[in-house]
């Protein structure tokens, strides 16, 4: 059965046949390739501020109401909720004409009718074929339309190009006005991602080609593979080689670094062509407390009101409060509080309830809202939760509470709470039956911002380097991630039909984390440079953010990298580039690169075409003969704006290119050579006038022999006041 012909980034089919079948038609002389399918996952209100947009960006071109105007952005994700304020078109009196190079339709389904697009969301389809075949579509859930059923795709659309200006109201509290990174850029939606299984490489292979055929400028995938892709190289996946064709069409492509960190070689996203994202903090946090009669004060999470001020609430545990008809041996899950009926109201009334916060809360079986509905239908003056032991390493975002509450995420400040409030019960003698409940607290409200905390750092679970190149987890000589952005805590739309994060169920925003937050950022970004230069090619806006990026947080201090899952800010030290590419996206820069390094759809052949074996390869995916390129450019050699180089025998040269967008200016070139290595870059000096290029010869020369990886930089001081940053790795000498 035939499920999609692509006809515009590369020349095939998807087809659904036996494993017999494939062999056979693999033997075939007419058949040039045959590749298995794989499954494939996913991986706001304040980050424009702290990336400096009100500032420094959005007023250079007409403020937010023109920023990002004129680019189609394409999602590849799970859908969008059509009806929700970040997406309708007349926030504004600004007129807002679809652009004339995007011609895309608007899929018209039961759940997704007539009218649901706009001037902002300018298209929507939804790709499913694959998922249907195997019998993995759950139509009650997933929805045959572009409609988002989980929540994901409205977010991640919302943090690259959602409106400005709109409230976010979560729980009954407000917390500040969204806008996307480029609020008058549109959206086209490919949903090829559903809830209930994630998606397969053909329906995304799908979305791409038609993303591109409708003539999006930049694609976002906040999607990676299950798992790294086989044969000789990663680089030769169907949906590698589909954006490449991309690249080659002119579409900027970003994608997700993946959730899979802090380990080396946890990247998800493999080649030069991409442009790949990992997840940093920003300095917003949200944080509560509770304050106990002992005069101890314990730190939590909860975007939660607080209790009465100068108030004290006597504490009573769940499992204390059970009615006669309730015992433990009966439901063992008693002191998660889910069930009102298991309680006398009497106990609970007008007092702070502790429920256990168990590992059956983080499989979903058990919820915060059904706990809070619990304690509201029993007059709780409010809820503590308590860690369960068990419950280890876990990380809790914000959660939003709809009445005084905490969750307390340290097991071990759990227990110094459980200590207090056993210690203070008093009981009867004779009986043991408590007679006195004698713990009291207070709860501070988390609905507060706070913005003390240093940013930005690298998140735990952000993807790291080196970059895998094939399946022996050799490695490339390709810096992966590009950079860092704005990933944990992100606010952003969501929709009412959101069922990915159970917390925010419907809600119409949603407080998420993970590289798939920090992807969109970019894109919105790369849309505001797409406007200010509308002939940059995908490379070019590439190195407008790359060479700009930030080495520094907020207090000038080396931007950080958390190493461990478990107590992540204790276990950090100073991010490398396998951590955060080139460093953390600085806005305002990258719309003023000075000089940017051009690659272009040739270099990228040259360099598949020089892997050894590839020839076939090459010409199944591509149609073209690699004879017609130079296939002795490696990985080095590809004019990135960084370099990495994977074993260093003895002595390498590469070289680099730059061109000049700016003014007549002289450069100074200096640099930090990778430990174990001597390096020399020329010229060291240089002047460059306006649409010139300049190369740079780097010569990297090892001093020891050296399995471990070290790292350098070669900085670009221009006299006009633009800097440019190229970091190096080295990861094997042999001297």
């Amino acid at each position: 059965m035939k499920l999609y012909s692509y006809h515009y980034l590369i020349n095939g089919f998807s087809v659904l046949i036996t494993a017999q079948q494939a062999d056979m038609l693999s033997r075939r002389q007419e058949v040039a390739n045959v590749v298995l399918d794989f499954p494939v996952r996913t991986a706001t209100t304040y980050t424009p501020q702290f990336l400096g947009l009100l500032k420094g960006v959005w007023p250079r071109d007409g403020g937010y109401e023109t920023a990002g105007e004129g680019i189609v952005i394409g999602f590849i994700d799970t859908g969008i909720d059509p009806t929700h304020s970040s997406f309708a078109d007349d926030v504004s009196d600004h007129k807002y004409p679809i652009p004339d190079h995007f011609s895309g339709i608007c899929e018209v389904t039961r759940d997704f009718p007539s009218g649901s697009c706009n001037r902002k969301l300018v298209g929507a389809r939804h790709f499913a074929a694959s998922a249907i075949t195997r019998g993995v579509f759950n139509s009650s859930q997933d929805y045959a339309s572009p409609l988002d059923g989980d929540g994901h795709g409205t977010h991640t659309a919302s943090v690259s190009a959602g409106n400005h200006g709109i409230p976010v109201m979560v729980a009954g509290n407000y917390f500040g006005n969204a806008s996307g990174m480029a609020p008058r850029s549109h959206i086209a939606v490919y949903k090829a991602l559903y809830k209930s299984f994630g998606g397969f490489a053909a329906d995304v292979v799908a979305a791409i080609d038609q993303a591109a055929q409708d003539g999006v400028d930049i694609i976002s995938l906040s999607i990676t593979p299950n798992r790294r892709p086989p044969g000789i190289a990663t680089f030769f996946n169907p949906i590698d080689m589909a954006l490449l064709s991309a690249v080659k069409s002119g579409i900027f492509v970003v994608q997700a670094a993946g959730n899979t960190g802090p380990s080396p070689k946890s990247m998800s996203s493999f080649s030069p062509w991409i442009f790949t994202v990992g997840a940093a903090s920003h300095d917003r946090v949200y944080s509560n407390s509770i304050v106990l009669g002992n005069n101890v004060t314990i730190p939590g999470v909860g975007l939660a009101p607080g209790t009465c001020s100068n108030e004290m609430y006597t504490l009573i545990s769940a499992v204390h409060a059970l009615s006669n008809e309730t015992t433990l041996a009966n439901d063992m899950y008693a002191g998660e509080c889910q069930d009102p009926s298991n309680f006398d109201r009497e106990f609970i009334q007008g007092n702070l309830l502790i429920c256990s916060y168990s590992i059956r809360f983080v499989l979903g079986l058990s919820t915060v809202k059904q706990a809070l509905q619990t304690a509201k239908n029993l007059s709780a003056a409010g809820v503590v939760f308590c860690m369960d032991p068990f419950v280890i390493g876990f990380q809790l975002n914000p959660t939003p509470l709809n009445m005084p509450g905490i969750i307390i995420p340290s097991t071990n400040d759990s227990k110094i709470l459980l200590q207090y409030y056993n210690s203070s019960l008093e009981r009867d003698g004779f009986t043991k039956k408590i007679v006195r409940f004698g713990a009291v607290a207070s709860i501070s409200g988390g609905l507060e911002a706070n913005y003390s905390v240093s940013a930005p750092k690298v998140m735990y679970y952000s993807a790291r380097g080196p970059d895998p190149e094939d399946g022996f987890l050799d490695n490339a000589d390709i810096m992966k991630p590009n950079l860092v952005a704005p990933g944990n805590s992100i606010w952003a739309a969501w929709s009412t039909l959101g069922m990915e994060s159970v917390e925010f169920q419907g809600e119409s925003f949603a407080m998420m984390s993970g590289t798939s937050m920090a992807a969109p950022h970019i894109a919105g970004l790369a849309a505001l440079i797409k406007q200010k230069f509308p002939h940059f090619s995908p490379a070019a806006i590439a190195s407008a953010l790359s060479t700009t990026a930030s080495l520094y947080d907020k207090n000038g201090s080396p931007i950080m990298a958390q190493r461990a899952y478990t107590n992540p800010d204790l276990n950090q030290s100073p991010a490398t580039p396998f951590d955060m590419g080139n460093g953390f996206v600085n806005a305002a820069s990258a719309l003023d690169p000075g000089l940017i390094f051009e690659s272009t759809y040739e270099d990228y052949m040259s360099f598949l075409c020089g892997i050894n074996g590839s020839i076939p390869i090459v010409f199944n995916h591509t149609g073209q003969n690699c004879q017609l390129y130079n296939s002795t450019v490696t990985a080095a050699d590809l004019n990135l704006p960084s370099i990495t180089i994977a074993r260093l025998n003895r002595s390498q040269t590469v070289g680099r290119s730059l061109t000049n967008i700016a003014g007549n200016e002289s450069y100074r070139v200096d640099w930090t050579a990778p430990f174990g290595v001597s390096m020399n870059v020329t010229p060291a000096h240089f002047f460059i006038a306006m649409g010139e290029k300049q190369v740079l010869n780097i010569t990297f020369n090892a001093m020891t022999n050296d399995s471990t990886a070290s790292f350098g930089r070669i900085g670009l001081v221009g006299n006009g006041g633009h800097n440019l940053n190229i970091p190096l790795s080295v990861i094997v000498k042999l001297y």
